[in-house]
């Protein structure tokens, strides 16, 4: 009988402590703008911006993200039209290898555009990361923050652009791609800055920027959504604006898409939280759980530098199958880990 109550007392204790263990605080890192993850295998391969070169984290927890294993996986040669300002990277495994997405330039932001790695190693932080090139439509115009999904065996890729060569408005603008490195055929716009809300973006001395970027595919049910950031990353009101489309719809048509008329994420002064954005989405290992992974300064007036820290939280679904976000949550508070 004591032995029963002792294993009893043991199993409550070891209980108790896995249930501490499967806790993590925000923010995942001190500094980190436009994080991103990709979930396979057991294991979250991370990377964010870093400037000059193309970093990916590895480890089976969020709360390990600290002292995960870190690998630069490329790095920017010098002298070419995509050695500085290297934005956005996307790690993800497409049609049976790996590949990263990322926005370059020469360090004159006008010649900012998107291009790919491939990796065909079962693991990204081994083999070799091959520089596959541009990836580009065929006006080849300023392209930033690059996304691709694989939706019913056709590939397309959603990114920031301009519609001529002068800055001052970003807008969302689609694709399908012939492979994972080829655009096939025309872009469509799909989004421009529209409210009040996405509007905000002055830089000062006159100049001004309405901003649509960061669009991030997100699927649910017989639903497709587009996640994109909104209003310059230079103010507190960075929010998050959605596309809703019809699965069975042409994304490539732009009447395919609604767009809500207020922002479905944006800051929290009381929780001090602000301009949050520049987000992606994936899954519990047990894939029963949807999570955000985002970006947010903690004061306000931080703008677009070093004080931008990754964040994660789960988030649910409404009644009518749109994504429910809620409010970002406070940095330190304890949160549940992902479900197994």
């Amino acid at each position: 009988m004591l032995k029963i109550k002792y294993l009893f007392t043991i199993l409550c204790l070891l209980q108790i402590a896995g249930s501490y263990a499967q806790t993590f605080t925000n923010p995942l890192l001190s500094s980190g703008a436009d994080p991103y993850s990709y979930y396979k295998d057991g294991y979250y391969y991370y990377t964010h911006t870093t400037g000059n070169r193309v970093d990916l984290w590895k480890t089976k927890t969020l709360d390990g993200l600290k002292d995960a294993e870190r690998k630069t996986i490329w790095r920017a040669p010098a002298g070419t039209l995509y050695s500085k300002e290297i934005w956005a990277p996307e790690v993800m495994f497409l049609r049976g290898k790996w590949y990263a997405y990322f926005a370059a330039d020469d360090g004159k932001n006008e010649n900012h555009r998107m291009y790919v790695l491939e990796n065909a190693s079962a693991d990204p932080m081994k083999g070799a990361w091959i520089f596959k090139g541009k990836i580009a439509d065929p006006t080849d115009k300023w392209a930033i923050d690059g996304d691709v999904i694989d939706f019913k065996g056709q590939l397309y890729m959603i990114w920031s652009g301009w519609e001529g060569d002068e800055n001052g408005k970003q807008e969302i603008f689609i694709a399908r791609l012939k492979n994972p490195w080829t655009v096939a055929g025309k872009r469509v716009k799909i989004s421009t800055p529209k409210f009040s809300w996405e509007k905000i973006g002055d830089l000062g001395g006159g100049a001004h920027v309405d901003v649509n970027e960061g669009p991030q595919f997100l699927l649910h049910g017989d639903k497709i959504f587009i996640i994109y950031s909104a209003s310059g990353c230079w103010t507190d009101f960075y929010a998050l604006g959605m596309l809703s489309a019809s699965a069975k719809s042409n994304l490539l048509d732009p009447a395919s898409w609604t767009k809500s008329d207020q922002p479905v994420f944006q800051q929290s002064p009381k929780d001090g939280v602000y301009a949050p954005g520049h987000n992606s989405f994936f899954k519990s290992p047990d894939g029963k759980e949807d999570w955000i992974l985002y970006h947010a300064n903690d004061k306000p007036g931080q703008g677009c530098g070093g004080f931008r820290s990754p964040r994660a939280q789960k988030f649910s679904w409404n009644a009518d199958g749109t994504p429910n976000f809620g409010t970002p949550v406070k940095a330190g508070l304890s949160l549940t880990s992902p479900s197994n």
